[in-house]
């Protein structure tokens, strides 16, 4: 789980290479140049939040476009600079192999195609980084985690809010023992699901409902958080199949969470109502985060009662004004020069998908399931 010294570590802006081993001027060279991304999917992410990020980085830029739909391929690579010599579709995607400009593939697709374009961008010889939930399920991210691992490259999984301030600072209080002996952890999560022919909704696209696209943060806000892996858990679900958004997957989804020291989470999606927070009570105090995981707004109270407002600092080796995404994007990039692996690789999200099954096992068969080490 997370480590706070190690994440200071490899989320610094730069640890000086061997410059005897290389040679000052390669060494000059290769921290000066900036590592590719190419953008798999132009849908509402992908397009909409992760390429505006590539003007807050240090150390990664855009460089390719993989996009089913050519004229907007097209607008998108004149906007943001991409030559059209970089544009691919997912036909000839695999030729990106021959593209040195491409460092890294960011897979922004529906949950059932990570899996695929994972593995073909590892054996097109590129790093990945792939959204959350990492597959639709945990034999796809052992079959991602082993196509990387043969081809040499690093696997890193889109959990941003590990390079949030306000989640950070708050491992950081709850770790120095502000609140004292944490005792309980509750995270909800959930918005109202709109059409009902979105992918989201379709059960062949999407794995399941509210607890793969938005409970999975409060799972694993659950495990960074208290700093443990839960050892079993029980869970009930209420889906009104009536409704024709929810005729493939889940409306709302609770689940329990034992871990080792005795501390108890308990955490709920859903797909028909708002909610956004994170809460862990200690036996002196507590920390709230709320809106806790949304793109902005984020924000921390900490102490007895409701707690005092707090300004997180600056993040570690990240100058001021950096955002969890710009934050994400470098920290791969610093890992591919440093040979670092990511403090979130895809065995972090083979480690929830695994979690997330034995969720959806425990509602079925109304039992409380063990969860394996």
């Amino acid at each position: 789980m997370v480590d706070l010294n190690r994440r200071g570590l490899v989320l610094a802006a730069g640890s000086t290479l061997a410059a005897s081993a290389i040679g000052a001027p390669a060494l000059a060279a290769a921290q000066d140049r900036k590592i590719g991304y190419a953008i798999v999917g132009l849908g509402g992410y992908g397009l909409g939040i992760i390429i505006p990020q590539f003007k807050n980085c240090q150390h990664s830029r855009l460089v390719a476009l993989v996009s089913g739909d050519p004229a907007k391929a097209k607008r998108v690579a004149a906007e943001y600079g991409v030559p059209e010599t970089h544009i691919y579709n997912y036909q000839n995607y695999d030729s990106i192999r021959n593209n040195p400009d491409i460092d890294v593939v960011y897979v922004c697709l529906p949950v059932s195609m990570h899996a695929e374009y994972t593995i073909r961008a590892a054996r097109a010889g590129k790093h990945v980084m792939c959204e959350k939930p990492m597959a639709v399920s945990s034999a796809e991210c052992e079959a991602m985690i082993a196509a990387c691992k043969q081809a040499g490259k690093k696997l890193m999984i889109g959990y941003r809010c590990h390079f949030e301030p306000n989640n950070l600072e708050a491992i950081r209080r709850a770790r120095a023992g502000e609140i004292g002996k944490l005792r309980y952890f509750r995270s909800e999560h959930g918005f109202v699901a709109g059409n009902p022919s979105a992918w989201r909704l379709k059960k062949a696209m999407s794995g399941g409902g509210s607890l793969m696209d938005i409970g999975i943060y409060a799972l694993n806000a659950s495990r960074y958080m208290t700093g443990e892996e839960p050892v079993s858990v029980y869970a009930t679900e209420r889906t009104d199949r009536s409704d024709p958004r929810f005729r493939e997957v889940e409306d709302m989804i609770e689940f329990e969470l034992e871990f080792p020291s005795g501390v108890l989470g308990s955490c709920m999606s859903m797909y028909s109502a708002n909610r956004n927070q994170i809460l862990l009570m200690g036996d002196k105090g507590r920390i709230e985060l709320e809106p806790a995981t949304s793109y902005q707004g984020i924000r921390l109270r900490v102490g007895s009662g409701m707690g005092e407002a707090v300004t997180p600092p600056p993040t570690t080796g990240l100058r001021a004004g950096t955002t969890m995404w710009a934050g994400q994007l470098d920290h791969l990039a610093q890992c591919i020069r440093q040979n670092r692996e990511p403090i979130v690789p895809g065995e972090e999200g083979l480690r929830d998908i695994r979690i997330i099954e034995a969720i959806y096992q425990s509602a079925r068969e109304r039992r409380r399931v063990a969860l394996r080490a």
